[in-house]
């Protein structure tokens, strides 16, 4: 393969311990030839040979810009597993977290280099992550201290409803104190940039509410009228089509009947949970406001079922289409 090779799309492997390794072999194993020769993917090609062996899929992996590749072989940018230390199947470890996190950081390099276009990544474990000394909040946080950007938001998309989240990882008692006129601000426009990027002409936005029915007219806390609604018409006044605040036990189901193309949620449960009720298996987790474009399955590390071939790889499957969509849309 050519050091000129550029793929549309890098798959990171994961937590090893995982069900990383087996839903990315069962993802490439349904694509097309093409499909596959536009994939690379990120981590030790022993680890994905064990995975496509246990699922007797007919993979075969070569190492990235190695000339004597087959012609058919899965691209792989190499990340070793270290010699000498037990990554044991299912369980938490220091050397799986830190495997996980050169593979992420191995794929952002990639993307900077102009060698791949977005990047979708298998799930990793928190645990397991900060055991190896890699103390983020998860791969959004990650990401953005591996590309130097401010801040980044977590967009979870479906094709029956979509959410972005003003704050994510942080305890309820923060995300209360997170919402403000900026991050809101900054929350929508980002939501809108997206959108538009993937082909709407005039995204149709919401805000949630922070308290129940947006604080009854400050009964409940005066958080939605003295911050989210001001925030929400100097938005509209900058020409988006933006409303809110809308009472958070009405705007998930209006949004799920077509009404808005995406929901902005104040905090992390109140976007997640309708969400995962409407799509669980084919939600997509997106990271925005970063200067490369990521996709991600939305679920763990399954350790229960690891590395027993039982595990199901439609999300990731839902995961590498958006990913895909992303790509088209840099070339529109």
């Amino acid at each position: 393969m050519s050091t000129a090779t550029r793929f549309d799309i890098a798959i990171t492997m994961g937590d090893p311990a995982g069900i990383g390794p087996e839903i990315i072999c069962r993802a490439l194993a349904a694509m097309t030839p093409g499909e596959r020769a536009t994939t690379l993917v990120v981590g030790d090609p022993a680890i994905y040979r064990r995975a496509a062996d246990m699922l007797g899929a007919e993979l075969s992996f070569a190492p990235l810009d190695d000339p004597a590749a087959p012609a058919d072989s899965v691209a792989v940018a190499v990340v070793e597993h270290p010699a000498g230390e037990a990554i044991p199947d299912g369980q938490i470890s220091a050397a799986a977290g830190d495997m996980a996190f050169r593979c992420v950081k191995a794929a952002v390099e990639l993307v900077q280099a102009g060698r791949a276009g977005v990047i979708v990544t298998a799930p990793l474990n928190k645990a397991a992550l900060h055991a190896a000394g890699h103390h983020y909040d998860g791969h959004t946080g990650m990401l953005a201290a591996l590309t130097g950007a401010p801040s980044s938001f977590m967009l979870l998309a479906s094709e029956t409803l979509s959410t972005l989240h003003v704050s994510t990882h942080v305890s309820l008692r923060e995300a209360i104190e997170r919402v403000t006129p900026e991050r809101i601000t900054a929350t929508v426009k980002a939501g809108h940039t997206h959108l538009v990027k993937l082909g709407m002409a005039s995204p149709r936005i919401a805000v949630a509410g922070l308290n129940p029915h947006c604080g009854e007219g400050g009964i409940f806390g005066d958080e939605d009228d003295r911050i989210i609604a001001p925030t929400v018409r100097a938005l509209r006044e900058a020409g988006l089509d933006v409303r809110g605040p809308i009472s958070a036990d009405t705007v998930f189901y209006r949004a799920s009947r077509g009404e808005f193309d995406l929901v902005v949620a104040q905090y992390h449960d109140q976007g997640h949970i309708p969400v995962k009720l409407i799509a669980f298996d084919t939600t997509v987790n997106v990271s925005l406001g970063l200067p490369i474009q990521r996709t991600s399955v939305d679920h763990g590390t399954a350790f229960d079922i690891a590395w027993q071939g039982r595990a199901d790889a439609t999300n990731l499957g839902s995961a590498i289409a958006y990913a895909r969509r992303l790509v088209a849309g840099n070339r529109a």
